[in-house]
Parts: C-alpha cells; sequence; structure tokens
C-alpha cells in the first residue's frame, strides 16, 4: 500500500554524480572558509523564541529582519506547538534567558491537507503506530490560538504574558496578528 506518508511522487532533482547533501557540505566548506566566530553564546540577544513552521518557503529571519544571535528558532510542521516544542521553550526560557514567545503558523500550510488518518496508514504500511500525533488543522487561526494557549498555559513556561500569534502569508511575505480572544 502506498500511503501518502511515502515518497514525493515528482523525483527530486539532483545534480549529476553529485547528492544533495554533498552540494550543502560543500557550501558549508565555503561558508567555514568566510566565517568569523562572533563571539556570542547561546542566550538570544533579543531575549525572543519564535516557533513556527518548517516550511521551506519561510525565511523567518529575512521576514522578521533577525540577525544571528538574535532569536532561538524552533521549528516543526505547522508550528504546532506539541511536547517537544514545550521542551525546547522551557529550555529556552529557564536555561537561556528568553522571556517573548512569537508563534507563526502560515497560508497553504500542509498540515491543512492532512487528517489523523495519516497515522493509521502509517501503522497500516510499518506495522507500527506513531507515538505523536499529526496536529493537523482546518482553521489556521483557530490553531494558533491554541498554540497560544497551550504556551500560556503551561506550568513549565515560567515567561507567557508576551505570547503573540501570527500568520504569515506566503504570497505577500506579510504577517497577521491573531487576536487569542477571537
Amino acid at each position: 500500500m502506498t500511503t501518502s506518508a511515502s515518497l514525493p511522487a515528482e523525483p527530486v532533482s539532483e545534480i549529476p554524480g553529485d547528492g544533495v547533501t554533498d552540494r550543502l557540505v560543500e557550501a558549508n566548506r565555503r561558508y567555514a572558509a568566510k566565517f568569523a566566530d562572533p563571539g556570542m553564546d547561546a542566550r538570544p540577544v533579543l531575549r525572543v523564541a519564535v516557533v513556527a513552521c518548517m516550511d521551506a518557503r519561510l525565511d523567518l529571519h529575512a521576514a522578521l529582519g533577525l540577525e544571528l544571535g538574535d532569536c532561538h528558532t524552533i521549528r516543526n510542521a505547522g508550528g504546532v506547538v506539541t511536547d517537544d516544542t514545550i521542551r525546547s521553550l522551557t529550555i529556552s526560557q529557564r536555561a537561556l534567558g528568553t522571556r517573548t514567545v512569537i508563534l507563526i503558523h502560515h497560508t497553504g500550510c500542509g498540515l491543512e491537507s492532512l487528517t489523523e488518518d495519516f497515522r493509521h496508514e502509517l501503522e497500516d504500511e510499518v506495522g507500527q503506530r506513531p507515538a505523536w500525533a499529526v496536529e493537523a488543522f482546518r482553521d489556521v487561526d483557530q490553531d494558533v490560538r491554541q498554540s497560544m494557549q497551550r504556551v500560556r498555559t503551561n506550568p513549565f513556561l515560567p515567561h507567557t504574558d508576551d505570547v503573540r500569534g501570527f500568520v504569515f502569508d506566503v504570497h505577500t511575505g506579510l504577517l497577521r496578528e491573531i487576536d487569542p480572544s477571537s
């Protein structure tokens, strides 16, 4: 059985005789040749953690005017606040000094077209049910509200007064703020 969890329908283009990973490692060599240690530690300068979707169309640093060292960036499918996101935010706040949390979902998210059936298809295909939930959603604004609520009510996070949520429009590049009480 082939599920939506299988490989993409269209092959990924590769450089003849060279794989994508090799190309990225070579790019790193060029980067490292010009690299100068910025002399900073792991504490974000702006004391902010950004939780966002892993979607390749989101260039968070450019979209938010951020520089190296400004923030912690936590990304996952959908930008949803999961247990692992809470783990990262807890470390970010308690050990590394962040005080602000910005949540960014986006238009046209792939999680809007999935359901929990995805997990069942995976179980049928590989014989084991994933331990994680898909966290699919139909209403991106409501999912941002849910994510804000999960952060604001989590007992492990001491700094929950400055939590804001946004939807990034992948066609215009603009953020639209979500009212948590709507």
